[in-house]
């Protein structure tokens, strides 16, 4: 049975174990600790005591969020892991009565795209060479 709930420290290798097999360039296991330390917003999912995947959220601005990575283990995709990740994060910034969340997709990642236009996400603009690698990053939000 998969359940969402807080990060704990205790999640930090496996959550950068997800984080390094989702993508290309990652977070360094210092940076998930600086997020965890400032109080992001920090979820995972967990199936059968297992963490399958995370997702870390913060307010940007005063009254926007921003979504900083979402990432599911590729052995558990498709199980809505990811769905329930964004649906709780989205839930809790829209207790701070903030009026969008943005994000940024690497232009290359179509699987990613796809999945956040499911979600009423909209094209803003997008930054070329954005990421280490230049590959652009697509700007998203979504208005609430």
């Amino acid at each position: 049975m998969m359940i969402i709930r807080e990060f704990v420290p205790d999640d930090l290798k496996r959550v950068y174990e997800i984080e390094n097999m989702s993508f290309e360039q990652s977070y360094g296991i210092n940076m998930f600790k600086q997020l965890y330390d400032i109080g992001t917003g920090f979820l995972v999912a967990e199936e059968d005591d297992y963490v399958i995947g995370y997702i870390i959220f913060w307010i940007k601005y005063e009254r926007q969020g921003h979504i900083i990575s979402l990432a599911v283990d590729k052995n558990y995709r498709r199980l809505k892991a990811g769905t329930r990740l964004l649906s709780k994060a989205i839930q809790i910034l829209m207790m701070f009565e903030i009026d969008s969340i943005n994000l940024e997709v690497n232009e290359n990642n179509i699987g990613a795209f796809e999945f956040y236009k499911n979600f009423n996400f909209k094209i803003d603009r997008v930054v070329p060479g954005y990421y280490d690698n230049k590959d652009g990053a697509i700007v998203m939000y979504l208005a609430l």
